[in-house]
């Protein structure tokens, strides 16, 4: 299956200076490190890459030593084996990562199912002394009742079916299917995000790897842990996601109470990619602990 190739598909790929490849366990990772101090990882959401943090990353980099991976399956990294793709299997897979860079984050920013990442890291002490988690717009529960089993099931059955991936690619290579995808999200987002979003969901090898992270995600298991969380989480909300319905951030509080919201006004599903420097500023306050108590509805 034809995936990203980093001579042809990188050549012009945000950041693309601070990118290096590490081989940690069966996979490949490509992985962005910049900047100097404390050090932050990123973890993207499904169906992205690194390219979602490309104006965030510089700008926290001036604060942090920023280590932002590509996901098993997705952008420039290789899939590993089946089980790299599901929720345990990417916490085990970034601590490895962390590990072959002798990196200790000191905290952890996850965009909606890296949110679910980053946390099942810290539920499993994998993050170290990590002493914040952000969740942006983040997928931390699962569907509710039969429109969740049904997503699953079909996803799980797209994934073993080796033409669906080629197939959903050529159908996006009709500009008015990423449009609406985009659309969807609640986020507008400028030429550039757009032209790397498509870019992406083009290409048949990251489209099979989006579909193998859905295929075995499990947030149950999460769900059941949350209450004995015991790093910081602030969930940062984009009041016009529609992708993750800003109202699961209340949800989650019924998990975790300690969890601080922070509602951001008139942006959607991709606020980080919509606003950087005010989720950079926001970043900061969390990490330094400073978010002042007007900022949340703690």
């Amino acid at each position: 299956m034809q995936r990203l190739d980093w001579a042809r598909d990188g050549a012009d790929w945000p950041n693309r200076d601070c990118s290096r490849f590490v081989q940690a366990g069966a996979v490949r990772w490509h992985v962005q490190v910049a900047g100097d101090g404390p050090a932050l990882l990123l973890v993207h959401g499904t169906g992205a890459a690194t390219h979602s943090w490309r104006d965030l990353l510089p700008l926290l980099a001036k604060d942090f030593t920023v280590v932002a991976p590509d996901l098993p399956g997705h952008g420039f990294t290789s899939p590993g084996h089946g089980a790299a793709s599901s929720l345990p299997g990417m916490a085990g897979g970034l601590a490895a990562l962390l590990a072959a860079l002798d990196i200790a984050p000191v905290g952890a920013v996850g965009h909606s199912a890296g949110a679910a990442v980053v946390t099942r890291m810290a539920l499993d002490g994998r993050l170290g002394s990590a002493q914040a988690l952000v969740s942006l717009n983040g997928a931390l529960l699962p569907w509710r009742g039969v429109p969740g089993a049904m997503f699953a099931g079909t996803a799980r059955l797209m994934s073993m079916a080796p033409l669906v991936p080629t197939l959903f690619a050529r159908r996006a290579q009709d500009p008015r299917a990423l449009e609406r995808l985009l659309a969807s999200t609640g986020s507008t987002l400028d030429a550039r995000g757009r032209t790397l979003y498509a870019r992406l969901i083009r290409n048949p090898g990251h489209v099979a790897g989006a579909l193998a992270l859905m295929a075995r995600w499990d947030l149950r298991p999460l769900v059941a842990a949350l209450p004995r969380l015991d790093t910081p989480l602030v969930l940062v909300v984009g009041e016009r996601d529609g992708t993750v319905p800003p109202a699961e951030a209340d949800r989650v509080r019924t998990y975790l109470p300690a969890a601080r919201i922070v509602r951001q006004p008139g942006l959607g599903h991709l606020a980080h990619e919509e606003a950087p420097d005010r989720t950079a500023a926001l970043i900061r306050e969390i990490c330094a602990g400073t978010l002042a108590p007007d900022r949340g509805d703690c």
